[in-house]
């Protein structure tokens, strides 16, 4: 990364009337260059394109937004100026989205959720099962590396980011290798959530088909719950219970995956938040002085859950998307592909 001058050291401050330093214009090309400069306003120091972060940010918290305009925003940001605060929103992704979820559980009726359970428990042990061995086989055909190919696998399988993040320490996976499997998820993600509502639209889906779609083919929960949202509320409770119920096959997936690479003293990962959400719901059902309660909790958690897509969006920069490479993207858009069209067409004909 090449400075147009020396960059100021941890001593040096800025101060009004001092010379600005410009730092590390060459990583944005063109007109967005500026976006990175520093200037100073009343003794701060700041930049346009945190200007620019803290305002997609106070939109997404509006009743205006929404969580694929939010993602929009964030790919918006990552394209152009670049997100200013990666690091920060790397962090906050995971607690925000856990948080959320767990608020949307004071939403939800028990008696319901069983029941949308019941109905997706069939259709999460053959798609889990049958994704883990397609992919196997294609990412043998594409000449992956067995890392690479179990970790997108186990995404696609399972609920993406959270069962790589969880699968990846018990394979002992390198960080590229964990960068590559994120990468190929978060992309797919960003394209499911945009196209499945119209689909769904398109093919006259019931409230409870297309949550169950959702939860069944699309990778991450917070794209699942976006796209479930953006649908209708019926929707929203179907897709988050399945999908949550989904994501405890992590569980048996990563002592499975222990077994099979032959990986000894290694630690699960138990996604605990899901308890949170089964224990908000069960106030929400079984306490009904908690009941009023509910409308704000799920309220804040559609907020936070805009947020947790926009910072999603916002990592999503063209270096991270170039570096996956194409035949990794080959292996998770055929497993994406296979799952999701069987998933519908099961869907439509047996839900």
């Amino acid at each position: 990364m090449a400075y147009i001058t020396s960059p100021p050291t941890r001593k040096q401050q800025l101060v009004p009337g001092a010379p600005v330093p410009k730092l590390a214009l060459g990583a944005v090309p063109g007109f967005f260059q500026g976006f990175q400069a520093p200037r100073v306003v009343f003794g701060q120091a700041f930049t346009w394109r945190q200007v620019v972060f803290g305002l997609f940010l106070v939109f997404c918290l509006t009743p205006w937004a929404s969580p694929p305009i939010a993602l929009a925003l964030g790919l918006v940001l990552a394209q152009t100026a670049g997100n200013p605060f990666s690091r920060l929103t790397k962090k906050a992704t995971a607690r925000l989205l856990q948080f959320s979820v767990i608020g949307l559980g004071f939403g939800m009726n028990a008696h319901a959720a069983v029941q949308a359970g019941r109905e997706g428990i069939l259709f999460t042990v053959v798609s889990i099962s049958g994704t883990l061995i397609l992919g196997y086989f294609v990412g043998k055909w594409l000449g992956l590396g067995r890392h690479v190919v179990h970790l997108i696998s186990c995404g696609t399988a399972i609920c993406g980011g959270s069962a790589i993040a969880a699968v990846g320490p018990v394979l002992r996976a390198k960080d590229e290798e964990m960068s590559v499997a994120l990468g190929t998820v978060f992309v797919l993600n960003t394209f499911a959530l945009f196209a499945f509502p119209p689909i769904g639209h398109a093919l006259a889906m019931t409230q409870n088909q297309f949550g169950l779609w959702c939860a069944i083919a699309i990778h991450d929960t917070s794209s699942v719950v976006g796209a479930a949202a953006a649908y209708g509320s019926k929707a929203l409770e179907v897709a988050t219970t399945v999908k949550l119920v989904r994501a405890l096959w992590i569980i048996p997936v990563s002592i499975g995956t222990a077994v099979l690479f032959k990986q000894k003293g290694v630690k699960i990962t138990v996604p605990y938040f899901i308890f949170g959400f089964i224990a908000a719901m069960l106030v929400n059902t079984f306490v009904p002085a908690a009941q009023p309660l509910g409308p704000v909790m799920v309220h804040l958690a559609k907020i936070g859950l805009t947020v947790t897509l926009f910072f999603i969006g916002a990592g999503l920069s063209v270096s991270v998307v170039r570096s996956v490479g194409v035949r990794p993207y080959v292996l998770g858009l055929v497993l994406w592909l296979v799952i999701s069209t069987a998933s519908l067409w099961v869907v439509l004909h047996v839900v």
